[in-house]
C-alpha cells in the first residue's frame, strides 16, 4: 500500500509517502513556515496562508519522486492531540488539500491527530511494533507530555509540564540569542560547542514538571555574563535531566514498560546522549522522524485503510 500523509502544524508543512508493504519511506518532504526574525511563531491566519502556498509546491515535488496516481491511501492530521477541544486552524489547510486529492481519486480521507502522527513515526523509525504498550514522551514546542500508549492509540496521559513546554523554553532562549525560529537545531549546535560542565536545577514532582523557572534561570545566566553557548547547553541539559527524572518515576510506576521518546526537542544531539546515559535502554525516533513530519500520519491512515 502506498499511503500519502499531509501534516500542517504550526511549524512546518509536511508531505510523505510510505510504502507499507516494503516498510519504506518513499519520500518525506518538509518546509518550515517563515517566521520573522525575533518573533516566536506565527498567528494562525498567517500559518494557514503559508501552508496554502507551500502545499502545491510540495505535491509537485512528491510527483517528481513518485507518480501520485499510485497512491491508494490518503491521510491528514486535523488537530494537535486526540482529546476533546484540541483544535488549531492551521490543520485545516492540510485537511482541505488532502480531502481534495482523495476525492479526485475516489479514495477515503483518513484523519488523525498531529500527536498520533508523531507516535506512529517514532514507532516506525525506532523499528518497534505498533501493537505493544509503551511509555511515550512527546516533547516539542507545543507539547510536553508523558503518555501511556498501545500501538498508535493513546491510552492516557500520565504526566507532563504544568506550564511552559520544553520546546517553548528552547525556542524562547533561541530567539533571545538571535537564532531562527524554531530554534532547536541551532541551539543544539551552539550548545555542543560549549566544553564547560553545567549542573542545572530542575523542577520535577512525580511525573509532572515545570519549565518556567528554566526560562528565568537562562535569562539570569545571560545577565551574569555567561556565554551564549554555556546558556544553550544549560537549557538543553536541564530539559534532558527533567525528562530523565520523569522517566525514572514512570518506570517505577510501570515496571517493564519500554520508553519511547519523540518530538522536536528529542532530536537534539545534546539531549539524546544525556538521556541515554541517564536511562540506559530507551528508544528514540531518528531525528528526521522525531520532529514534525507527515510519515506517521501516512502510517496511521494506512492502518485505518487496512482495517476499513
Amino acid at each position: 500500500m502506498l499511503a500519502l500523509g499531509v501534516d500542517t502544524s504550526n511549524y512546518a508543512t509536511s508531505l510523505a509517502v510510505v510504502d507499507t508493504t516494503k516498510r519504506e519511506v518513499v519520500c518525506s518532504l518538509k518546509e518550515f513556515l517563515p517566521v520573522k526574525e525575533g518573533e516566536l511563531g506565527l498567528r494562525q491566519n498567517d500559518a494557514i496562508f503559508h501552508h496554502t502556498i507551500a502545499i502545491p509546491a510540495l505535491f509537485k515535488e512528491v510527483e517528481s519522486n513518485l507518480p501520485l496516481h499510485g497512491v491508494n491511501c490518503v491521510a491528514a492530521s486535523n488537530r494537535p492531540r486526540p482529546v476533546e477541544g484540541s483544535y488549531m486552524p492551521c490543520f485545516l489547510a492540510g485537511v482541505s488539500a488532502a480531502a481534495a486529492f482523495a476525492a479526485g481519486r475516489g479514495l477515503t480521507l483518513h484523519t488523525t491527530s498531529h500527536q498520533q502522527g508523531h507516535l506512529a513515526a517514532a514507532l516506525f523509525g525506532a523499528g518497534l511494533p505498533n501493537t505493544e504498550t509503551f511509555l511515550f514522551f512527546h516533547v516539542s514546542g507545543g507539547t510536553t507530555e508523558l503518555l501511556l500508549v498501545k500501538g498508535y492509540e493513546i491510552v492516557g496521559k500520565l504526566g507532563g509540564s504544568t506550564d511552559l513546554h520544553a520546546g517553548q523554553a528552547v525556542d524562547r532562549l533561541g530567539v533571545r540569542l538571535g537564532l531562527p525560529f524554531p530554534a532547536g537545531e541551532a541551539l543544539s549546535l551552539l550548545a555542543a560547542s560549549c566544553t564547560e560542565e553545567v549542573a542545572p536545577k530542575i523542577s520535577v514532582k512525580g511525573i509532572d514538571c515545570s519549565f518556567s523557572g528554566l526560562e528565568n534561570k537562562c535569562e539570569q545566566l545571560l545577565q551574569q555574563g555567561h556565554s551564549a553557548a554555556y546558556v544553550a547547553k544549560y537549557c538543553l541539559v536541564a530539559v534532558a535531566d527533567t525528562v530523565a527524572a520523569m522517566a525514572l518515576e514512570a518506570r517505577r510506576q510501570h515496571p517493564g514498560v519500554p520508553v519511547l521518546l519523540a518530538g522536536g526537542v528529542m532530536a537534539s544531539d545534546v539531549v539524546r546522549p544525556r538521556l541515554a546515559a541517564r536511562l540506559g535502554k530507551v528508544h528514540f525516533a531518528p531525528p528526521q522522524l522525531s520532529a514534525d513530519n507527515a510519515v506517521g500520519v501516512a502510517l496511521v491512515g494506512a492502518k485505518e485503510e487496512s482495517h476499513g
